[in-house]
């Protein structure tokens, strides 16, 4: 079985010089996560300034992994009907227009609808962009997806870390804090719509359809495998952003420090995707870093467990350094493919189901906690999430190509 992709994978296409694909990649990685963990900090003005019922205020919370999955399961389809270039375009239309109206509107169902366009766009762009680098790329895509995984979590971090604080000037307040994301996502809109205007009438930007290799995904083990990786280190992720704050200031830590440590864990993840694509790149195996997520995952949720209001930095250190499972999980995606239509493909299996898991995640946290009233249970099984995640990581591990085992069936 060969291990190299052909020399004409993401050979770079005439219409888009390497300046341009680096900006537009760039600028989209910082604008596909802002609109969706900006509204945490916030969310107790929103609700107020709306007449948010609580009720709502938990979907607000849930609605990106919802929307990742649901929308994110039609991007192919999308591409492959207008092209990759123009479907990324429109989903970074929406995001613009979606984040700018809801901070003007005084309707709670409309501002939901806004906040649903919204992360629908950015649902398109996290499936279309891994694809739309491979065919573009001449390295196989590991230069621009260093740039694309580290620019997600940069995004969503600063997003988070700054909205409160732009909030709190005078004249501005949770609308401004939250309109300014979308005023920002103008900046990726114009090298998309140049890219776009220059490719839309590219056959080859439409080919995200069938390939020669015939069966579907979930026949593919490297595929499944996948999946279970990125949703697994999602519905984490997304657990520690939503109940870790709570879980410190119950064991005595302040509200400031909590939200700290929170950050310090979306920081970390930033290294992990400047370091992963070149590690998977020109490693034989992950193996060894798949055992260490594992591991560090689980020895977080225990120092959570044993002694969460002693050495607190310490256990959202380990939590942060298995959250570098995430850019490798992103990063293998296009590692694992060769044809960027089977890219394309793969992309709109791993996330959206992977978004799906990540969004039941939270829920299912919050139900045990409230039936136990303690946080012993939960961490035991997140405990456990980390086997699991080390068991699908083991299977991706290997140099295998999905194409290769479509193509064998």
């Amino acid at each position: 079985m060969s291990t190299q992709p052909p020399a004409h994978a993401g050979s770079p296409h005439r219409g888009v010089g390497v300046g341009l694909a680096l900006a537009a990649v760039v600028l989209i990685s910082l604008n596909l996560r802002p609109g969706a963990s900006s509204v945490g900090p916030v969310l107790q003005e929103l609700s107020g300034g709306l007449g948010m019922a609580p009720a709502v205020a938990g979907l607000m919370t849930a609605l990106p992994g919802l929307c990742f999955g649901a929308v994110g399961a039609l991007a192919v389809t999308l591409a492959h009907r207008v092209g990759m270039s123009v479907g990324i375009a429109l989903g970074v239309l929406a995001v613009v227009v979606g984040l700018v109206a809801r901070a003007a509107t005084g309707s709670v169902v409309l501002f939901l609808l806004l906040t649903a366009l919204a992360l629908g766009g950015m649902a398109v762009g996290n499936v279309l962009v891994p694809a739309w680098i491979k065919r573009h790329a001449s390295d196989g895509g590991v230069r621009l997806m260093t740039f694309y995984s580290s620019g997600l979590t940069l995004g969503g971090a600063v997003a988070a870390a700054v909205v409160a604080p732009v909030s709190q000037v005078p004249g501005v307040g949770w609308r401004g804090g939250l309109g300014v994301w979308g005023l920002l996502a103008l900046a990726a809109l114009l090298p998309w719509a140049v890219i776009a205007w220059r490719e839309h009438n590219d056959p080859a930007d439409r080919r995200t359809g069938p390939v020669t290799a015939t069966g579907g995904l979930h026949r593919s083990p490297t595929a499944v495998a996948l999946t279970l990786l990125f949703g697994l280190q999602a519905m984490n992720a997304y657990v520690q952003f939503g109940w870790l704050p709570q879980i410190y200031r119950d064991a005595g830590l302040s509200a400031g420090y909590a939200g700290f440590l929170g950050g310090l864990i979306a920081f970390l993840g930033i290294f992990g995707g400047l370091v992963m694509p070149t590690v998977i790149a020109r490693s034989r195996t992950l193996a060894p870093w798949m055992v260490a997520f594992g591991t560090l995952l689980v020895a977080g949720y225990t120092g959570l467990l044993l002694a969460a209001g002693q050495l607190p930095w310490a256990w959202a250190v380990l939590l942060g350094l298995s959250g570098w499972a995430f850019p490798t999980a992103i990063a293998l995606i296009t590692a694992r493919s060769r044809d960027p239509r089977v890219t394309a493909r793969l992309s709109g299996f791993v996330q959206p189901v992977g978004y799906v898991l990540a969004a039941v995640g939270p829920f299912a946290v919050g139900f045990v906690h409230e039936v136990t009233q303690g946080w012993t249970l939960v961490l035991v099984l997140l405990m456990t999430s980390g086997l699991a995640m080390t068991l699908a990581g083991l299977r991706v591990s290997r140099h295998v190509y999905v194409d290769d085992e479509l193509g064998a069936r």
